[in-house]
């Protein structure tokens, strides 16, 4: 029999459940904050960057050298608005990059050369709403922290870049997981992974070896064990500049596909520290060329977690790269994940971890056994090196002076400006390069991308 009551007081529950649920929605949105527009004006004295916010925004602000950037960290915030990388022209910022991360959103300004910036938040008026104002200086010679009154002002300094008369080649480090008594994961055929990813990396070795400026090392170069730390601790004694382990994914669910980055979660680079300041009273650790063993315990952490956030910064920046050109080959997942692999550990050396491919799903085990298909994920990530070295090289390498070039063939739907977001460059860079009189472009045309 229908109970009419009992249906209405179920539907009465539901509608007090909804409401709450949208009541909760709408106090978590007004508490987010977003970036609704962004603008750039430049003086002979500073070049100003304005970030329109819907609140008062919540950030820090620090520097990164080698190359010079300016990172900016905002709280709870998300960026409703498109860069426009033509707002850049004749300024000392190169590119404006942006991701979102656990606790909000990262900005990165690229810059041109070293500058000293200071930040200060401005309250709405009849003309703009809130605003983060970023003035970018010319650095002194000498570094400092400096304070000003009202308004308060966060100051920090980027350190000229080294320069030397002087070249040498850029190390990469090239870590075959597995091997040995570790076969790693087993696709149904039988596949072991330590071979195949063995294949791929002797192949991305031999593509790094023949470029002027580069110089690959292995930490295995045929089939036998090496420890975790056993890897990572022979890429610091070959001084890398770059560690890139290659991996296979495998899951229960056979019909997952695609590969994947990874690069070192923050909890995990916490536990590396602990390590390292641990050990520190016992060896002579060197984070970043910075000797540890005569410093005090305070100054040991800060030298340690400064290197670290810069390392994981560049390895968030090395693992883009690398993605972008695997996409170009298929399935690649589109968030860069973060975990504590004792691999890319290394306190001071960009890391990331490679999944080429899912060896558990049946279609990508043929393909990672296929010669040609071994060589196509070896140049993919080599292109994705490449393009991470164009603004991130360091100054004393060869290939910091080479020229990097690459090609983006036009898709159905895609726009100059979208083509020049996704490569971070200039649009009338873009435009002029191309020879291009208009935005218009075709599906089908080939663009030249320029470096910066």
């Amino acid at each position: 029999m229908f109970d009419r009551s009992t249906y209405w007081l179920h539907w009465q529950y539901l509608l007090k459940f909804c409401l709450l649920l949208i009541f909760f929605a709408a106090t978590q949105q007004a508490h987010a904050t977003n970036i609704e527009n962004i603008r750039v004006s430049k003086t002979d004295q500073f070049t100003r960057l304005v970030l329109d916010t819907s609140g008062t925004p919540n950030y820090t602000l620090f520097p990164l050298n080698n190359p010079p950037r300016i990172v900016v960290d905002l709280v709870d915030t998300t960026l409703t608005t498109q860069i426009n990388p033509s707002i850049l022209s004749d300024t000392n910022i190169s590119s404006l990059r942006h991701a979102m991360r656990a606790n909000g959103l990262r900005l990165v300004l690229d810059l041109h050369q070293q500058a000293v910036a200071s930040s200060f938040v401005l309250g709405p008026n009849d003309k703009y709403p809130h605003r983060l104002v970023i003035d970018l200086r010319s650095a002194p010679t000498t570094t400092a922290t400096s304070t000003s009154s009202a308004p308060t002002k966060k100051v920090v300094h980027t350190a000229p870049n080294k320069t030397t008369s002087k070249t040498r080649k850029l190390v990469i480090a090239i870590d075959a997981g597995h091997g040995g008594k570790d076969p790693g994961a087993i696709g149904l055929g039988g596949t072991y992974e330590k071979r195949v990813v063995l294949e791929i990396s002797k192949r991305l070795a031999k593509l790094i070896n023949a470029e002027p400026g580069m110089r690959a090392v292995m930490t295995r170069d045929s089939d036998y064990y090496v420890t975790l730390r056993g890897r990572m601790q022979k890429a610091r004694n070959q001084n890398a500049d770059i560690f890139i382990s290659v991996h296979a994914d495998a899951v229960k669910d056979r019909r997952v596909q695609g590969s994947s980055v990874y690069i070192l979660s923050k909890h995990g680079a916490s536990s590396e520290a602990a390590k390292i300041l641990a050990q520190s009273q016992n060896q002579v650790d060197t984070i970043s060329g910075v000797s540890l063993a005569d410093k005090d315990k305070v100054l040991q952490k800060v030298i340690v977690d400064l290197s670290q956030s810069a390392t994981i910064d560049s390895s968030l920046d090395l693992a883009i790269a690398v993605r972008t050109e695997l996409s170009k080959l298929g399935k690649t997942r589109e968030r860069i994940e973060s975990a504590g692999f004792a691999v890319l550990k290394s306190p001071d050396v960009p890391s990331i971890l490679v999944e080429t491919a899912f060896i558990s799903n049946p279609a990508e085990e043929k393909k990672l056994l296929t010669p040609s298909h071994q060589q196509k994920l070896a140049i993919a990530i080599f292109q994705g090196i490449k393009r991470y070295l164009v603004h991130n090289s360091p100054d004393d390498v060869r290939i910091a002076h080479q020229s990097v070039t690459e090609k983006h063939t036009v898709r159905n739907g895609e726009t100059l400006s979208g083509i020049a977001i996704r490569y971070q460059v200039n649009l009338d860079s873009l435009r002029s390069i191309n020879k291009l009189k208009t935005d218009r472009i075709r599906a089908g045309e080939e663009l030249i991308i320029p470096n910066s």
